[in-house]
C-alpha cells in the first residue's frame, strides 16, 4: 500500500515535536530523574507507539498493522539489548548522571538520522537488486551467533570506538556541567562530555548494521520500517533511567535475541530464494520455498521475549543479579537524599538497603561473585551506612 505524502509529513512533524517536547521540558535543565518520573514517561511513549500501530491497522490494513508491531517489538527488544553498550560507555566516560541524559537524547537523534540514511538506502537496494535480501540474511545470522558468546556483554569498558575517541579527541579531564567546550588555562578545549557523546554516536552506526536488516526482514514498507525503528527509539532514555539497575538481571536476552535474529535470517533467506535472480542458484529461476508469514514472525518473536524474561526473572542467577542491582540502587538513593531530608524517609530507604543485604548474604557463593567491581560496590554499602550512623547522631532525641 502506497502511503500518501500527506501522511510521511505529518509523522515525521509529530516525531520531531515529540523529540523537542522531550529536550525543551526535560533534558535541557539537567537532573537526575526519578523512577516514578521514568516510568510515566516509559508507558506515555510505549502508549504512543501502541496508538500509532493501531491507526495504521485501522487505515492501512492488517498486513500494515501486523507488520509494524513485529517491527516494533523487534526493534525495541534490539534497543534493550543496546542499552547495556551505553551502560559501559557511560561508566567509561563517568558521566555525571544527571547529564546522562543530554548524551542519551542525542544518541536518539543520532540513531534516528543514521537509521533513517540506511533505510532509504536499504530499500533503493532492495528494490533494484532481490540478492541484497542474501546479505541481509546472512547479517543476521552472523549477528545471532555473536550473541551466543557468553560475553557479548562482558566488556571492559575500552573498546575500539572508546579507545578511537579518547585518543584521536583530546579533551579536558573534567566536565563543565553539560557543556561541549570548556576553557582550561585560557585555551578553548573539549570535554568529556564530546567524547561521549561522539563514541555513543559511532556506536549507534554500529547498532544500525543488524537492526535495519532485522525490520527488513519483516516488511519491505518504507513507510513501515522508518516509523517502526523511530517509535522503538522513542522513550528509550526513560527506558535508560528505570531499567539501568535491573538490566543485570536479563541474563538470558542475548540469547532470545539471538534466536530471534537468527529467525528473521533464515526468513530473509528463504525470500530470497523465493524472490532468486542470481544465475548460479537455480539457474537464476526463483526457487519454490516456504517463506514464513508476518503473523507467524510476530508470534515467534513474542513468544521468544516472553520465555526469555520469564527465565531470567525466575532463575536463581535473575534473582541473585536483582538482589544486586538492588542493593546498589537503594544504598546510590540514600546517599543522594538531602541533608534536610525527613529521618522517617530515611529509615524507609535504609530498610530495603539492610533488606537486600540480608538477602545477599544468604546468597550460595558462586552468585556472590557476580558482583562487579565488588571492592567498589562493598564501599558504596559502607558509605551509606556511615551516611545513616550520621544522620542518626543529627537526629534530635526525645
Amino acid at each position: 500500500m502506497e502511503v500518501p505524502f500527506y501522511v510521511w509529513v505529518g509523522t515525521m512533524i509529530g516525531i520531531i515535536g515529540l523529540l523537542l517536547f522531550d529536550f525543551f521540558f526535560h533534558v535541557r535543565k539537567a537532573h537526575s530523574p526519578t523512577l516514578r518520573e521514568s516510568a510515566i514517561w516509559s508507558s506515555i511513549y510505549v502508549g504512543i507507539a501502541l496508538l500509532f500501530g493501531i491507526g495504521v491497522l485501522v487505515f492501512g490494513g492488517t498486513t500494515m498493522g501486523t507488520e509494524y508491531f513485529a517491527g516494533y517489538v523487534t526493534e525495541k527488544a534490539l534497543s534493550v539489548d543496546n542499552l547495556f553498550v551505553f551502560l559501559i560507555i557511560m561508566a567509561s566516560f563517568k558521566v555525571p548522571r544527571a547529564d546522562q541524559q543530554k548524551v542519551l537524547l542525542f544518541g536518539i537523534v543520532f540513531a534516528l538520522i543514521a537509521r533513517t540514511g540506511f533505510i532509504f538506502l536499504g530499500a533503493a537496494l532492495i528494490n533494484s537488486f532481490a540478492w541484497v535480501f542474501y546479505i541481509f540474511g546472512l547479517i543476521l545470522l552472523l549477528t545471532a551467533g555473536n550473541l551466543l558468546k557468553p560475553d557479548a556483554h562482558d566488556d571492559d569498558g575500552d573498546s575500539l570506538i572508546i579507545r578511537l575517541a579518547k585518543r584521536l579527541l583530546p579533551a579536558s579531564e573534567h566536565y563543565d556541567g553539560d557543556k561541549l567546550f570548556t576553557i582550561e588555562n585560557g585555551k578553548r578545549v573539549l570535554t568529556p562530555m564530546l567524547l561521549v557523546m561522539i563514541a555513543i554516536g559511532a556506536t549507534d552506526i554500529l547498532f544500525a548494521l543488524d537492526s535495519i536488516p532485522a525490520i527488513f526482514g519483516l516488511t519491505q514498507n518504507t513507510f513501515i520500517v522508518f516509523t517502526a525503528t523511530a517509535f522503538s527509539l522513542m522513550g528509550l532514555r526513560q527506558l535508560y533511567f528505570l531499567i539501568d539497575e535491573l538490566l543485570d538481571r536479563l541474563i538470558y536476552l542475548s540469547y532470545g535475541l539471538a534466536v530471534i535474529l537468527g529467525f528473521i535470517g533464515v526468513k530473509l533467506i528463504l525470500h530470497a530464494l523465493h524472490e532468486n535472480t542470481l544465475p548460479f542458484i537455480n539457474g537464476g529461476e526463483h526457487v519454490e520455498v516456504v517463506e514464513i508469514s508476518t503473523g507467524l514472525s510476530l508470534g515467534v518473536i513474542l513468544g521468544v521475549l516472553v520465555v526469555t524474561v520469564l527465565a531470567s526473572v525466575l532463575s536463581p542467577k535473575g534473582r541473585a543479579k536483582n538482589a544486586i542491582s538492588g542493593a546498589k540502587r537503594h544504598a546510590s538513593e540514600y546517599l543522594d537524599l538531602n541533608y534536610e531530608t525527613d529521618m522517617a524517609e530515611r529509615e524507609k530507604i535504609f530498610a530495603r538497603l539492610c533488606a537486600e543485604e540480608e538477602g545477599l548474604r544468604k546468597l550460595p557463593e558462586k552468585f556472590k561473585r557476580l558482583i562487579r567491581n565488588e571492592t567498589e560496590f562493598m564501599e558504596l554499602i559502607r558509605t551509606a551506612h556511615a551516611e545513616h550512623d550520621a544522620a542518626l547522631e543529627r537526629e534530635p532525641r526525645g
